[in-house]
């Protein structure tokens, strides 16, 4: 229930509801790097910020994208009044086609993060039915009990913004992805004093990024990289190649103005790519001078001193432009001895032996290929604050309670650390797992319980339709392969008809192990005419005999356990 309170002014305003408690909780996002989804909620009012996505690693066998388990929120549906994306990055948006699928809910975004939401949407025929609302750092918005004003920050792409959700316990602020770069690209300046307002007025509770939470000093300024780049273009001989996150628009507005100086034709490789160059220029966010882009079928019509090429693949993604050119496979388009490639990304961990190997292969093609970050090469500077800065944003906010977000464990403990040195009580951080919940009530914060949460497996079109026991079955498929046995029955008289034929796939070569299987063939004749001569007619029991008999007798031949699949039909 909810008291309104009269003002000696004249008026009211909707104070703390009876009994009613503030909840804050991660989807995901912590203990991990990506999949971005973090929850409010006051009474019966749910707001949600980001729904991000992440790539699989090597032990999900076939999944394409993990995303949110959103259980919690469709248990809740009615409860849900909108969900605030902070900036553009996959790891913030790449969740939302398939989570409005399951729960439609109203969108609040800035411009360029609507321009490549939609992108997205229009793909999953949900553009035209998802409601969309456009904010900017000046914006308010109320969701129910809580209402959302907004401040300026920087990352790696524009229109960025940190949240300050107003609730009836008190001030939580979401400060999305920042750094502070005090000479940015595009002159989108962090609003240093809007924060200090902020914190003037009193902070319930902070969720600050955790990212570069284990580097000292402060992240360099992007405008920094340019140099570098520009410096890079004018020594090369012949042809550059350039890879970079595609969403690094700062990144891509400086390739173009080194492309410019350098009198060089630029060449976009990659669907992503030219899905945000063409976005952000057509929202204005870009600047490409016009007739600077050719096709790539035109490259060979110019000298190769006068091409560059800016390429998906930074992160060696086995389908990217740039691991394609590395094997020789991209049509149209070849990297030849002499020509330079620039890797402008810093790997996400995980991907490290994916990158090993694109450079190794396009050292084997005679490039001169420059890769690395910070001083070593200085073709990358990383969009995430780094210690003095997260302590610059603890000490701008001055909370009561912090709660560090986006980061493995070791990035989040060290967080804490960096917020008990500015200030904030120890005790009073809270390093959380998904689902947990830290519940507040009368100004005093808790864990109290867990919510469902953990991920979402996208496979092809199935969403969630992969679980444990499918992904078991495809690492068991891997290793050992499958051996299928197909016996034909007669319905008529107790015996077989035809077979048993064994067909094996990724177990062992036929022609060179007939014996085995022929040994292998009789022992399911022998089992499947005995429990005939007993009765036994039950295909489930069948199949078990013929799994166990099997599984039993070609791990003592080959030392390993195929999946066995008896097929049984009766004529």
């Amino acid at each position: 229930m909810n008291i309104l309170a009269f003002l000696p002014t004249g008026g009211y305003f909707l104070s703390k509801s009876v009994d009613q408690k503030l909840s804050i909780f991660a989807l995901g996002g912590v203990n991990e790097i990506g999949k971005n989804m973090y929850v409010l909620q006051y009474a019966d009012d749910i707001v949600v910020i980001d729904c991000g996505s992440k790539f699989p690693d090597e032990s999900l066998l076939g999944i394409d994208l993990i995303i949110p388990d959103i259980t919690y929120l469709l248990e809740n549906r009615d409860k849900v009044r909108g969900i605030i994306i902070t900036h553009g990055h996959e790891d913030h948006i790449g969740g939302l086609p398939y989570i409005l699928r399951q729960l439609p809910m109203t969108v609040y975004a800035t411009r360029l993060t609507f321009g490549l939401i939609d992108v997205k949407l229009k793909e999953a025929g949900l553009l035209r039915e998802t409601e969309q609302v456009l904010i900017h750092s000046e914006s308010k918005v109320t969701l129910g009990s809580i209402s959302a004003t907004f401040f300026k920050t920087n990352h790696s792409i524009p229109d960025c913004l940190g949240v300050v959700f107003h609730t009836p316990e008190g001030t939580v602020v979401h400060t999305g992805d920042f750094k502070f770069d005090l000479t940015p690209v595009n002159e989108q300046y962090p609003d240093l004093h809007k924060m200090a307002e902020i914190g003037k007025n009193g902070v319930l509770a902070l969720l600050s990024e955790s990212t570069n939470a284990e580097r000292p000093g402060f992240t360099p300024s992007e405008r920094v990289v340019g140099m570098h780049i520009e410096e890079a273009f004018r020594q090369a001989k012949q042809k550059v190649f350039i890879s970079t996150f595609a969403s690094n628009v700062h990144r891509i507005q400086q390739v173009v103005d080194a492309a410019f100086v350098t009198d060089r034709k630029l060449v976009l490789l990659g669907r992503s790519m030219v899905n945000v160059v063409t976005i952000a220029s057509e929202l204005g966010y870009l600047n490409v001078p016009e007739g600077m882009i050719i096709e790539p079928a035109e490259v060979n019509r110019f000298e190769s001193s006068r091409v560059a090429l800016l390429c998906t693949g930074s992160q060696g993604e086995p389908m990217a432009a740039l691991s394609r050119l590395a094997r020789a496979n991209f049509r149209h388009v070849s990297v030849h001895p002499g020509d330079t490639v620039i890797i402008s990304a810093t790997p996400i961990p995980g991907n490290e032996r994916n990158v090993a190997r694109t450079v190794d292969d396009l050292y084997r093609l005679g490039a001169n290929v420059i890769y690395g970050s910070g001083s070593v090469t200085g073709m990358h500077v990383s969009g995430h604050a780094s210690q003095e800065e997260l302590k610059l944003m603890l000490s701008l906010m001055r909370p009561t309670y912090f709660i560090p977000i986006h980061g493995e464990y070791r990035m989040l403990q060290q967080h804490r650390y960096l917020a008990e040195s500015v200030g904030v009580e120890p005790g009073h951080t809270f390093i959380i797992n998904i689902g947990d919940v830290v519940e507040i009530r009368d100004g005093a914060a808790r864990l109290a319980g867990k919510v469902t949460a953990g991920n979402t497996h996208v496979d092809g079109l199935g969403i969630g339709d992969v679980g444990n026991i499918v992904l078991r079955d495809r690492k068991h498929l891997s290793q050992d392969g499958i051996l299928i046995v197909v016996t034909i029955l007669s319905k008529t008289e107790a015996k077989i008809v035809s077979g048993p034929d064994l067909i094996s796939r990724g177990f062992v070569y036929i022609r060179e192990s007939e014996s085995m299987l022929d040994e292998a063939n009789r022992m399911v004749t022998d089992v499947v005419t005995r429990l005939q001569a007993e009765n036994v007619n039950q295909w489930s029991t069948i199949k078990s005999h013929i799994k166990e008999t099997l599984g039993r007798f070609l791990y003592e031949q080959t030392g390993r356990r195929p999946m066995i699949l008896p097929v049984i039909m009766e004529i």
